[in-house]
């Protein structure tokens, strides 16, 4: 079986790692428009913090909208979580992994190139003014996956950042030189599979509190699309990884 080589900034992981189909998870919560964007819902009503959920590039997993119900239920703080599908019904077919064939390395290449993350951050500080108005929750913090961890590191430092505090899990494409600019208080988790030497940088370069860590027995995508939750292992990482995040998120959200 032939590899694909790292693409557009990706790492050879995430264009090689096939999607885990889930089946038998019932969300809790619903599908919205907001500002023009189909957008997964979920959370307490009177939730007064709220949290952007950046998908990968297989948009609605069940292993991602099960999550974004863990962090709208699963802590003292009372969260509204939402999900934008920024590809707008159009996500990565996961039939095109594992692209083993010309064919579909081309395609997964040329999805890369139609959705490159700085759109995705560029489109974020107007989102979240819309949010803010339909919700009425009025801080929001953010969490990408993979692609949307590129997304993150994008928006965070950007003089236009709409959050209060970030999260990247397993994330794509990591740049040490972004970390310098991130303005909020960041949390990565990393797999065995990002490169350790840029990890282990791009820590060093964060000059905002901070909790870095690598789950060094899971694969890229654990926490999003690629997790196989019938695992026992990687469903306790699972767990594990969304209660870090949003301990990390209670004890460095300032109101």
């Amino acid at each position: 079986m032939s590899t694909m080589q790292a693409s557009h900034g990706h790492n050879e992981a995430c264009c090689n790692i096939p999607p885990v189909v889930s089946k038998g998870y019932s969300p809790k919560g619903t599908y919205e428009e907001i500002d023009g964007f189909k957008t997964y819902v979920t959370g307490p009503s009177d939730a007064t913090k709220g949290i952007l959920v950046i998908y990968d590039i297989f948009g609605y997993f069940e292993q991602t909208i099960q999550g974004a119900d863990i962090l709208a239920t699963s802590s003292s703080e009372k969260y509204k979580v939402v999900i934008p599908d920024w590809f707008k019904g159009e996500p990565c077919p996961i039939e095109w992994y594992p692209p083993n064939t010309e064919e579909k390395q081309k395609n997964l290449s040329a999805f890369f190139a139609k959705n490159p993350p700085p759109d995705v951050a560029a489109k974020l500080p107007e989102y979240v003014k819309a949010l803010k108005e339909k919700t009425g929750v009025k801080e929001w913090a953010v969490l990408g996956f993979c692609f949307g961890g590129k997304v993150v590191s994008l928006v965070t430092s950007s003089d236009s950042n709409p959050f209060v505090v970030a999260a990247e899990c397993h994330p794509a494409m990591i740049d040490p030189k972004e970390a310098e600019g991130i303005k909020i208080p960041l949390i990565l988790l990393a797999s065995k599979e990002e490169p350790a030497d840029k990890v282990k940088e791009f820590e060093a370069k964060l000059k905002v509190p901070k909790h870095v860590e690598t789950f060094t027995d899971q694969i890229h995508g654990w926490m999003a699309a690629r997790g196989d939750l019938s695992d026992a292992r990687v469903r306790e990482e699972y767990i594990r990884g969304y209660k870090t995040v949003l301990d990390f998120f209670a004890k460095h959200w300032s109101s």
